[in-house]
């Protein structure tokens, strides 16, 4: 709780005295005058000192109230909400993904080191690292959607932006859509997960209690699955529980150029436009999940590793 604290007072005092502050959607009119903004002003109480503004600000948040989005007409709660489901999708989908492929092929390589198979994933974690998002989004996109793909003498195009075609909850036409953010967002998370668990699963390999293991006749499966992974995990917990908060943030490069409705295109119109109590909103959940994963980090190491203790 102090930590958050923290976080809020810095995230207010720089949003605060950002240029044109919290009236900043406003100055953009050029027919405003100096007693329009000096109405504003009082109107939202900035003539008031900063701590002072603060302090009621925190009392809002409280009482669970995050103000009201100039951006979308709306509170910041209900704009926030409205848009939660469509980045979990994204973002679940992303990550299930993710994991699967990412620790699937690290530990293979780890299995087999400085074989095809391991020059093989190292190559493409490299790749994944490197590669700047909204370029391989874009490619995709003309690959994809705008060119097509042509096999077996039929010709179709994936969707190149949006959720879904029609308002009506057609689960195939989700899934089209969803087809091409998810290979964009997973590729960074596939790279990094990768390198990690290999590197990790390399290191207990190597222990005596898993040469013991084999020494007892135990088939190489059961001492990966089930003597090895376990361990080799810990490390590559901490890289996955930091990951976890973008589930409700949002990605903001894939998500606004694929005119994803989620929490990461509407952080960046609400950046655009300078949405004062939406970019708090926003920033401050974010903050507040960055925060709980860390912990979940901690208590998963000590399920993890036995060895670990808390006192």
């Amino acid at each position: 709780m102090p930590l958050l604290l923290l976080i809020s007072i810095i995230l207010y005092w720089i949003l605060s005295n950002a240029p044109g502050g919290p009236l900043a959607p406003y100055l953009q009119n050029p027919h405003i005058t100096a007693a329009d903004i000096a109405r504003l002003k009082h109107n939202f109480g900035l003539d008031q000192p900063l701590p002072v503004r603060y302090l009621r600000w925190l009392g809002m948040v409280v009482q669970g109230d995050l103000g009201y989005s100039t951006s979308n007409s709306e509170t910041v709660v209900q704009a926030i909400v409205e848009r939660l489901p469509a980045t979990i999708l994204l973002t679940g989908t992303s990550f299930a993904v993710s994991l699967l492929i990412g620790v699937s092929i690290g530990i293979f390589a780890a299995i087999k080191p400085y074989s095809l198979v391991d020059y093989t994933v190292t190559t493409l974690a490299f790749f994944g690292q490197s590669m700047p998002v909204f370029w391989f989004a874009l490619m995709l996109q003309l690959a994809f959607a705008v060119t097509g793909i042509t096999a077996f003498g039929y010709h179709f195009a994936l969707p190149s932006a949006g959720i879904s075609s029609t308002d009506d909850v057609d689960i195939g036409d989700r899934l089209e859509h969803l087809i091409l953010p998810t290979i964009v967002l997973s590729l960074v998370y596939i790279a990094t997960w990768s390198r990690f668990t290999r590197s990790s699963m390399l290191e207990v390999i190597r222990t005596d209690y898993m040469r013991t293991a084999a020494a007892k006749g135990l088939d190489k499966l059961t001492i990966i699955l089930r003597h090895g992974l376990k361990n080799a995990l810990i490390p590559v917990v901490t890289i996955i529980a930091l990951s976890l908060p973008g589930l409700f943030a949002g990605a903001v490069v894939t998500e606004t150029i694929f005119a994803w409705p989620g929490m990461g295109r509407l952080f960046f119109n609400a950046l655009g436009q300078f949405d004062f109590s939406l970019l708090m909103g926003y920033l401050l959940i974010v903050s507040t999940l960055v925060v709980f994963f860390n912990l979940v980090a901690d208590v998963a190491y000590a399920w993890l590793d036995p060895r670990v203790k808390y006192d």
